[in-house]
């Protein structure tokens, strides 16, 4: 990596314009939403955010998985001035436009297999989930939708039933739709005590045999599954394990939906991550988050017969597709298409960096990740692997004093993700790196 720094610069984080408009923030917004960074920007480009108060961020969330090529590529922000200067809204269903069929025409171009030729434009990933379990139930003439332990599918009322984690996402909202768990194949903590890659297979067998159950047989309508689950810890599976859960099911004659909306738009090094595992064939593709270049634009994307199985005006909405957001999602791919060719590259500068820290900080249980999705587990005991909530929070304050925008997720609270941008310069993610290590330290001791 290069040896010039970013030279990061902060302050008093959070300063006082943040600290006032935080109090602003608890007067006027509900209590519900969290925040991660209490810190408030006025400005982003590339790989960085400045505050309001001056101090200066790596931002290595990405917005959670959206500035997937940084913030504000002059690709996008020329396409979303041109299009501004054109029309801002229609509703295509009212009078279409060209960028909406173009986006849709380009989603089957780059799509993993050429069986998914049609989509449906929506404005958020989970708009984009819902959909896939209507559009399912329709062309199977079934009800219930199975997800796996330790999925996140979104907000919405049937996407937060796929969800798996009850707190914060799901207590109070019920009673939710019909839908099942069954079990992921997470490796570090295998459900089944197999060595990898053995729990890949078993836990898909397990799928399979609880689905032959008469409780279930000819009532569910898909599977939906992330390649790489995200909210739940960046947990990757087997690569065996995917391929074995596309033919279960085929054989219960239920559709198989792809969620890429934190793992696609380049973010592992190809455009869809489940073209890491050769012959797994969604039947549906749901992407959001990085295909928008910042925009609220998403897509569920299938083969013909079940895209078409809904009848006319059974799909829509009135922002769905908004003529901005495609025009960014178009030159949005542009830029993904050329950037990918970097994911190698910071994949091997972080892992080598991250399995430092793991011989100095035994706290980090586990490393995992694809491309430019890393992640590290921390525990308090490398046997028992108790989960470290604690310690994960305070390294992620650390880092944000230090000039880090750090995210973190999973089931037990307790693993750092890194989303870097797929083309975010050496010198910055060598700082980031170097901070993550300092956060890493001062948090394992103050926590």
């Amino acid at each position: 990596m290069a040896a010039k720094k970013a030279s990061i610069k902060t302050a008093d984080v959070p300063g006082p314009k943040s600290v006032e408009l935080g109090k602003l923030r608890d007067k006027y917004l509900s209590k519900a939403m969290g925040i991660s960074a209490p810190v408030y920007i006025e400005k982003a480009e590339g790989s960085l955010l400045w505050d309001v108060d001056g101090n200066t961020f790596i931002d290595i969330g990405c917005g959670i998985g959206v500035t997937n090529v940084g913030h504000r590529p002059k690709e996008v922000v020329a396409a979303v001035k041109k299009q501004a200067d054109k029309f801002l809204h229609t509703c295509f269903q009212v009078t279409p436009y060209e960028g909406y069929v173009r986006l849709a025409e380009k989603l089957a171009t780059i799509a993993p297999h050429p069986g998914l030729v049609k989509s449906v434009l929506y404005n958020s990933g989970a708009e984009a989930v819902e959909n896939s379990v209507k559009i399912s139930r329709h062309y199977t003439k079934k009800q219930a939708a199975f997800s796996f332990v330790h999925a996140f599918h979104g907000r919405t009322m049937m996407a937060m039933a796929l969800t798996s984690k009850e707190m914060p996402y799901k207590a109070g909202f019920g009673p939710l739709p019909e839908t099942y768990k069954v079990e992921f194949a997470y490796c570090y903590r295998c459900p089944f005590k197999m060595d990898y890659p053995s729990c890949g297979v078993a836990c898909a067998d397990k799928i399979d045999q609880t689905w032959s159950s008469p409780q279930f047989q000819g009532k569910v309508a898909c599977l939906i599954g992330e390649p790489v689950a995200g909210e739940g810890g960046f947990i990757v599976p087997p690569k065996e394990f995917y391929a074995k859960i596309t033919k279960i099911c085929k054989k219960h004659g239920a559709v198989y939906v792809d969620d890429e909306i934190q793992t696609g738009a380049g973010r592992t090094g190809k455009m869809w991550a489940v073209q890491h595992w050769p012959g797994v064939e969604p039947d549906i593709l749901v992407s959001g988050k990085g295909i928008g270049g910042g925009f609220p634009v998403s897509a569920t994307t299938g083969r013909i017969e079940i895209m078409d199985a809904p009848q006319v005006g059974g799909l829509g909405g009135t922002f769905g597709g908004n003529p901005v957001a495609c025009a960014a999602a178009l030159a949005q791919f542009g830029v993904i298409e050329k950037g990918m060719k970097n994911v190698p590259r910071i994949n091997a500068y972080i892992t080598k960096r991250l399995k430092e820290m793991q011989s100095r900080f035994p706290i980090i249980g586990d490393i995992r990740g694809m491309g430019a999705m890393m992640a590290i587990e921390l525990v308090s005991d490398p046997k028992s692997k108790t989960p470290a909530a604690k310690e994960t929070k305070a390294a992620k304050v650390a880092a944000m004093k230090k000039g880090l925008i750090l995210l973190t997720c999973g089931t037990y609270d307790n693993v750092i993700r890194l989303h870097p941008s797929i083309i975010m310069p050496d010198d910055i993610l060598e700082e980031a790196m170097d901070i993550l290590e300092a956060s890493l330290e001062e948090g394992t001791k103050s926590a």
